[in-house]
């Protein structure tokens, strides 16, 4: 499977587990939004960085050819689903967490017993 693929299979992947699965629907908030073009901003900042440098390179086989900061568009993609992955895993757990606090099932600490 090219990297291209893969970059669109993630996509499609993350969407699902964000409005399926632990249905946070991330994707429609105005604040993810305004969040991940501050991710953004530095994602660009770092792959170009590394590919005009060439520390990275691709096989130009393996991706559609368009560039943004000398990075391909596909690393876009990876990034677009690696925090979105993050904020709604977070937001589901943070979730999860407040659900079980407020049945009263919350996790209490204990003091330690080493003083």
């Amino acid at each position: 499977m090219s990297y291209s693929a893969l970059a669109v299979l993630a996509v499609v992947a993350v969407l699902v587990v964000d409005l399926a699965v632990y249905r946070t629907r991330m994707v429609t908030r105005r604040v993810f939004w305004v969040a991940y073009a501050i991710v953004i901003v530095f994602q660009l900042l770092m792959n170009g960085v590394l590919t005009g440098l060439d520390v990275v390179t691709y096989d130009p086989s393996a991706i559609w050819g368009p560039r943004i900061a000398y990075a391909p568009v596909e690393d876009l993609l990876f990034g677009f689903a690696l925090v979105t992955l993050t904020l709604a895993s977070w937001a589901a757990v943070n979730r999860r967490a407040n659900t079980a606090s407020r049945r009263g099932r919350g996790t209490r600490t204990r003091r330690s017993s080493t003083r």
